[in-house]
Order: structure tokens, then sequence, then C-alpha cells
């Protein structure tokens, strides 16, 4: 048993859609959230800059008296391999447990990746499938404007804006009919109805924030780590910019009746 905490950490508020999963099949473990905001987005900086705001991020959990810290961020978990980071807590990104979970569902395929432009130059989510099945076709597009639209929320089937970007971006999916679709930022599940609804009953969607929840439960549950206390004690989410934004994301993405510890804190900006 092990009752430190669960680090979460993400560009913004993509990250809530882990933490909103590890609510639900963890509830006895406390959470410490980063949502570097005052950064956001991560996918259209450079490979360097990307690895440097990491490390940052990295840190700060680490100041936290976590167990496990769980990349919630499509962007860093692409490089993270080539980080080469020397810790001794685990460090797990998004990619390996979202490719398992689309490889698993596919039945013609035929997989899409949807992610930041970091992300999908990188290529991590294509050799990562076709490292479990060769036979498989990926289809990779960014969509550099889904992460803005989240952050101001903009995320309502019926928002014009909103519909007329993801049409544009979503095209090609159709196009090469694909079953299964990879939201490879963990912002894209706020719009998870639009997708869902230009896709397709037919398209199973993957959330990558949702399988790394599903990833922590299990990899804390075959080492024995789980938290011994009957109920968490503390959610902390901080942000590196505007509390009172951050907050209004974290009612709208968790829900009002969540009791967090919402505060600001200073990373090197």
């Amino acid at each position: 048993m092990n009752n430190a905490a669960i680090g979460v950490f993400d560009s913004g508020v993509g990250g809530l859609t882990c933490v909103k999963e590890l609510i639900k099949l963890l509830p006895n473990e406390n959470i410490v959230y980063l949502g570097d905001t005052a950064r956001v987005p991560y996918g259209s900086k450079s490979r360097e800059t990307i690895m440097s705001y990491a490390r940052q991020d990295i840190e700060f959990l680490k100041q936290h008296n976590v167990k496990m810290i769980l990349v919630a961020c499509g962007t860093v978990s692409s490089v993270l391999p080539a980080m080469d980071i020397k810790s001794d807590i685990s460090i797990s990104g998004v990619v390996e447990p979202a490719v398992k979970a689309a490889c698993s569902a596919t039945k013609n395929n035929r997989i899409g990746v949807i992610a930041t432009s970091a992300t999908i130059k990188s290529g991590i989510y294509g050799k990562a499938i076709r490292s479990i099945n060769p036979n498989i076709k990926v289809v990779g597009k960014a969509c550099p404007m889904f992460v803005p639209l989240v952050e101001n929320g903009y995320t309502a089937p019926d928002c014009v804006p909103a519909r007329y970007i993801a049409q544009e971006y979503l095209e090609i999916m159709k196009k090469e009919d694909v079953d299964t679709l990879i939201l490879g930022c963990t912002h894209y599940p706020h719009l998870t109805e639009l997708i869902s609804d230009i896709m397709g009953e037919g398209v199973t969607l993957v959330s990558s924030g949702a399988e790394l929840a599903k990833y922590a439960l299990n990899s804390l549950s075959y080492s024995d780590d789980t938290a011994e206390r009957e109920e968490r004690e503390s959610l902390e989410l901080y942000c590196t910019d505007s509390v009172e934004l951050f907050s209004e994301n974290v009612e709208r993405f968790l829900g009002n009746n969540i009791n967090a510890q919402i505060s600001k804190c200073s990373l090197k900006l």
C-alpha cells in the first residue's frame, strides 16, 4: 500500500480528462494535477522547448510527494522516450495505453490519429501501432485549432466554428474509412460529442487520457501501491495562469460537486 499522491500534468485543461477517469477508477487516491495554462499549447512549440517545459512540470510534481507521474499530454508523451529521464518515480505517457486500446478495437485495420502538430510529426503513434500489428493502416491528422477551442469552452456539438473546423479536420478520416480514432491529445475528448457526430456511430473513439487512467489502475494494483485510506483526502489542482479561468474549466469538465483545492503556481516562465 502507498498513500502518496498520483501526479498528473498537461499543457492546459486537457489532462482533466485523465483526472476525471482517475476519480472514477481510483476514488481513494490523492491527486496532484498541473495544467501549464500560461504556455498552452505545447503542440506548436519546438521539440527542445517541449522537453524543457516537460522537465519543469515533472520537477514540480516531484515536490508534491507523488508515487507516479502520468503525462496526460500527447505532445510531451511523443518526446518522452527521447528525454532519457532518470527517476525513481514511474513516469508514463498516453501513447502506449491508447495504442493498445485502438489495436484491440479496430475491425478493419484502419486507425486514425488526431493530435497536435508536434505529435503527428513525431510519427510515434504509427510506429507504436505497427509494432503491434504491421498490417494496420494509420491515418494521422494534426488538429491545432482543437486545443484553443477547448481551452476557451467552444466544445458544444452545435457550436458553429467548432463544427466547421472539426469537419475539415475529420474529412480525411471519413475518406480513409477508419473505424477507430485515437484522440491523441487529452484536450480532444472534450469534443467527443461533436467528433462522434461527424464520424458516425460505427467509429470507436479512444480517449488517450482515459486509457492512461486505466493503465494507472492496473499498474498500482499489480505493484500493490494503491492507497489504503477509505476515501480521497485531497485533490490539488495547479495552473500557471488565471485561477479564475482555470476554475471555470475545472467546473465544466469535472463538475461543480468536486471538492478541489485550486491554486496558481510558478514555473520557469
